[in-house]
């Protein structure tokens, strides 16, 4: 069968996914330009003439891979809700017991990051925009009256800072800390930066 035209754009986003699936299954310093070219049953020589190197082609799926969880992370942020239940639903989805991004995927991209840094610029962007996205959130529930967080640019920091973390133990040491165990502190993580009393974390599991 004949192999389908693609516009240019649409072989990109094609290669780009691609990308995406051969980084989570083989890591940023395994990949090769072949590998993306064979999963699409494409020459090396069309991947390059998009990307020019594995570099770029690595930055730039990492791009696409972030817009996703960004258009993602808007649609839960944007609905017409109470913040403290948007952000339990953001909360819930980003965490590495929820339906989040393949958090192999991303602890590669910071990996690689520390040596290259367009992907560097990407990975950081990324961090920015949710931290940012957070923080607006809390800060409505704070005008409210949801929740009294005296800080919501530092909540939504260390918050993420906690997430990422639980996200390397539960996907580098398998075993380490249970699924269910996660979820009970997400949630107390959750409640404690918010300013609710302790023990509300109960009720954000209903």
């Amino acid at each position: 069968m004949a192999r389908v035209r693609l516009s240019v754009a649409e072989r990109r986003e094609e290669m780009l996914r691609a990308a995406v699936e051969q980084i989570s299954a083989r890591g940023v310093d395994a990949l090769r330009i072949a590998d993306v070219a064979a999963a699409l049953g494409v020459s090396n020589a069309l991947v390059l003439y998009h990307f020019t190197t594995k570099e770029k082609l690595v930055a730039a799926a990492f791009a696409r891979a972030a817009e996703d969880d960004l258009a993602h992370l808007r649609r839960l942020l944007g609905r017409r809700t109470p913040a403290l239940r948007r952000l339990r639903a953001a909360v819930r989805w980003y965490a590495p017991t929820g339906q989040a991004k393949g958090w192999r995927l991303w602890i590669e991209g910071w990996a690689a990051a520390l040596r290259e840094p367009a992907l560097r610029e990407v990975t950081a962007e990324l961090d920015r925009r949710w931290k940012a996205a957070i923080t607006e959130v809390i800060a409505e529930g704070v005008a409210a009256g949801e929740f009294p967080c005296p800080d919501p640019e530092g909540a939504a920091l260390r918050l993420t800072a906690f997430l990422d973390g639980l996200a390397v133990q539960l996907t580098s040491y398998a075993g380490t800390v249970s699924r269910a165990r996660a979820r009970e502190w997400t949630d107390e993580a959750l409640t404690r930066e918010l300013g609710l009393p302790q023990g509300a974390e109960a009720g954000l599991r209903r």
